[in-house]
């Protein structure tokens, strides 16, 4: 990482975190209803959001910070197998085309908040209602955390130390998501991702040439592996494709389980909004491509830090003038600001209806639903932050590795349920038990990693452990169905 203040990437970067705090107050009043203080407005921000605001959003929480930081810098560090977000993102989108209207369907009908909300209607089980939220609450905290991770490199690139920056822009991000909800991140996504794609499109246009062409770049990072040895390197060995593949699958199946993707689709005014999202979302993956080969020109420019993650911001800075640096860099720390307020929102969104309503004050008005929600969103981030501040990076990089685990074994008791009435709330439970514990234990035992290898006499198979998790959790919820009696379906029908 280059030592010393760049005053003049500083100031720029200033003026541009300003203009999104501007905007972040602004938005209060943005398409605003009759008042705030009420849930589906201040959480959802009155379920009115189009085919544009919810493409920005949704991306904007999607596709975050960290992800502008961490994939180069996995591909910086072992190659191919870094881009393994790139099939990801493109075995989602069907995913949401075919399952999230009619998940918005039955949370419009029923005038559901979250995820849990869906569950309790549909099969009428308080336990299972509180699995689901506390798993989207525990699995989206390391996120959280990860987003001030980005922002606290790139703050680490202009060559602010300590934790005061870090305290002064999680303070913004806290009180204009306090003031204004769901509008905040909604409106700032159409100046992040602007900005975003901007640096995108210089980065790998200019960069290229500086360094003799997308040829030069490829064969020094060629050479730079082979030198490197081990299992990296431009293409996948055969020993990475299985976990390449189902990290892959794993990944997209989890990605629109947490509750910070979900606020966005439930968010949305109409099922037919989801469904041109899933056509036009794609665009997003192109950019994450490009964002990806980040990691190769570091590599050709010669760049050396101490942690791949202090990549991209060492890259730009060497790379480009002080005025377009900072203004990169703005764009990766608007671009944590959005997501992690909309994760905040979303977990606020779980606490308030699945653990205060249900089980601390059921006759709360919808404007105590609101206040609860935006204390709850406070106390989310300030925890993020602690975790950052308190405890070595490495450890929510740890955390976000269970994750993706976790939030999987919600999968069954979130989609099952709309397509079929085989499975019952108690044999769901049993099963989302079993995978939660089941995975826990083996990416423990593994030493966080989020594979695991099965040795079948001569063969070994590594799998993402979310998977095998997952399959372990519809299997006993399977059979425990086949046992045990299953409720009445209950809450409103998928059209």
């Amino acid at each position: 990482m280059t030592n010393g203040t760049d005053w003049i990437a500083l100031a720029v970067f200033i003026a541009f975190f300003a203009l999104v705090t501007i905007l972040g107050f602004v938005a209060a009043g943005w398409k605003r209803g009759e008042s705030m203080a009420h849930l589906d407005e201040w959480g959802l921000g009155g379920r009115q959001f189009g085919t544009w605001i919810t493409w920005f959003l949704v991306g904007g929480d999607f596709y975050t910070a960290y992800t502008v930081i961490a994939v180069p810098a996995l591909v910086y560090a072992v190659g191919a197998y870094g881009f393994f977000a790139l099939p990801y993102t493109i075995i989602v989108y069907p995913f949401i085309f075919a399952v999230m209207p009619k998940l918005w369907t039955v949370a419009q009908a029923g005038g559901y908040v979250t995820a849990a909300d869906v569950v309790h209607g549909r099969y009428g089980s308080r336990a299972l209602e509180l699995a689901v939220a506390l798993t989207g609450l525990v699995a989206v905290m390391p996120y959280i955390a990860l987003q001030l991770v980005g922002m606290q490199v790139v703050l680490r690139g202009l060559g602010l130390t300590g934790e005061l920056p870090l305290i002064l822009a999680f303070l913004v991000l806290a009180i204009y998501t306090y003031s204004s909800g769901l509008r905040a991140p909604a409106l700032i996504a159409f100046v992040k991702d602007i900005m975003i794609y901007i640096v995108v499109i210089v980065a790998v246009v200019i960069i290229p040439m500086k360094l003799g062409g997308y040829g030069a770049v490829f064969a020094a990072a060629d050479k730079a592996f082979q030198a490197k040895g081990g299992a990296t390197g431009l293409t996948l060995v055969p020993g990475q494709m299985m976990p390449f593949a189902t990290l892959a699958l794993g990944s997209a199946l989890a990605g629109f389980m947490y509750p910070h993707t979900l606020t966005g689709v439930f968010a949305s005014g109409s099922a037919d909004v989801l469904r041109k999202n899933a056509i036009l979302l794609p665009a997003y993956t192109i950019l994450l491509g490009l964002i990806a080969l980040l990691g190769y020109m570091g590599i050709a420019a010669g760049v050396k830090v101490a942690s791949a993650t202090d990549m991209v911001p060492t890259l730009f800075r060497t790379v480009f003038p002080s005025w377009f640096a900072g203004f990169s860099f703005a764009a990766i720390a608007i671009g944590a600001l959005v997501p992690a307020a909309v994760m905040s929102i979303g977990a606020a969104n779980l606490f308030t209806r699945n653990v205060w309503k249900a089980y601390v004050n059921p006759a709360v008005t919808p404007a105590g639903e609101a206040a609860v929600a935006k204390i709850a969103s406070m106390v989310v981030k300030l925890g993020a932050l602690l975790c950052i501040i308190v405890l070595p990076t490495q450890f929510a990089i740890d955390l976000q590795l269970l994750g993706g685990m976790w939030i999987l074994q919600t999968f069954p008791a979130i989609v099952f349920g709309l397509y079929t009435n085989w499975f019952g709330a108690t044999a769901l439970l049993l099963g989302w038990i079993v995978g939660i514990v089941g995975g826990t234990w083996i990416v423990v035992l593994d030493g966080l990693r989020p594979v695991h290898t099965i040795v079948l006499g001569a063969d070994h198979y590594t799998i993402y452990v979310g998977l095998l998790a997952l399959a372990a959790n519809i299997v006993v919820a399977g059979v425990a169905s086949a046992v045990l009696p299953r409720h009445v379906r209950r809450g409103p029908e998928v059209a």
